[in-house]
């Protein structure tokens, strides 16, 4: 066992919190401000295993499974970025979280952008890591779609192997244990179901109303710091430049020798990128 290692020596708390209704599973450690982590489209909290300790020693860290996603609740319909939002709110009001630090990868970052930008006040500061949807690229899109459905509807260790793999720059990181963490998930009757509500973000028709663009990014009022990658299969470090330009202040850093998983492939330098900018802005407080 690698992932569950990763919390042997650190006080942890695994538990399901309502969320106007949805049951949402959700990990906790550490004792400081709070910090959110979001994972990808298919993902969950073991997405963030290994970044626990690290994180928990300046952070109450709290990693999510997203709507529809992992062990969280998954209703039967389809599911925009307003309803990932809307999700998140909900936990932050169950969880009596007046404000907090929140970073998200791919659909996460998508997710963290929009929630702030639509309910300001409640993050302190924002890092968005590897975000998806940047260029709508039809054949990411596609490939994405039917690796996800492909591994869930046909669920098995060599699929979800692949699905895995797409995401990393360095193969050998996709362990069995993670591969059997996500083909148990993908398994269960419900996910099977939830997996076409899931990839609705994946046609172009229903994204367009999410896509990036300056009216709704130019509202977020919080310090953000895009981290980008060398390999990520989703976009290149070029093509963050417009989404840096859309978010008033925004940074960007780059960690290398990475695909769509930095916080996975380069655990040390996604902690310390992260760790750095939100405690430079600790102080920060956003009234509502």
């Amino acid at each position: 066992m690698t992932i569950w290692n990763e919390l042997a020596d650190i006080e942890f708390k695994l538990h399901y919190v309502d969320a106007n209704g949805i049951k949402t599973r959700v990990l906790e450690a550490g004792e400081g401000e709070p910090l959110i982590l979001l994972h990808g489209t298919g993902g969950h909290i073991e997405a963030y295993a290994k970044n626990m300790q690290g994180l928990s020693k300046d952070f109450r860290v709290i990693v999510v499974d997203m709507l529809g996603h992992g062990y969280t609740d998954k209703p039967d319909r389809p599911y925009g970025i307003d309803d990932y939002s809307d999700h998140l709110l909900d936990l932050m009001k169950a969880m009596n979280l007046e404000q907090a630090f929140i970073s998200g990868e791919s659909l996460g970052g998508w997710v963290a952008a929009w929630f702030v930008a639509h309910h300001p006040g409640y993050a302190k500061a924002l890092v968005l890591n590897t975000p998806g949807n940047v260029n709508s690229d039809p054949e990411v899109m596609e490939k994405l779609k039917k690796s996800t459905i492909n591994a869930v509807v046909n669920v098995n260790y060599e699929n979800v192997k692949t699905r895995l793999e797409w995401l990393m720059y360095d193969k050998s990181v996709v362990t069995d244990e993670l591969i059997e963490n996500r083909r148990q998930i993908y398994s269960h009757p419900s996910y099977q179901k939830a997996v076409y509500n899931i990839v609705h973000l994946q046609e172009i028709e229903p994204r367009k109303q999410y896509i990036w663009d300056p009216a709704w990014c130019g509202k977020i009022d919080v310090p953000t710091l895009l981290v980008w990658t060398d390999h990520d299969p989703t976009s290149t470090v070029e093509q963050a430049g417009p989404i840096k330009d859309m978010i008033p202040g925004a940074e960007l850093e780059v960690i290398y020798d990475a695909g769509h998983w930095p916080q996975w492939e380069q655990v040390e330098a996604f902690n310390k990128k992260l760790t750095d900018f939100m405690l430079k802005h600790a102080d920060a407080s956003i009234s509502r």
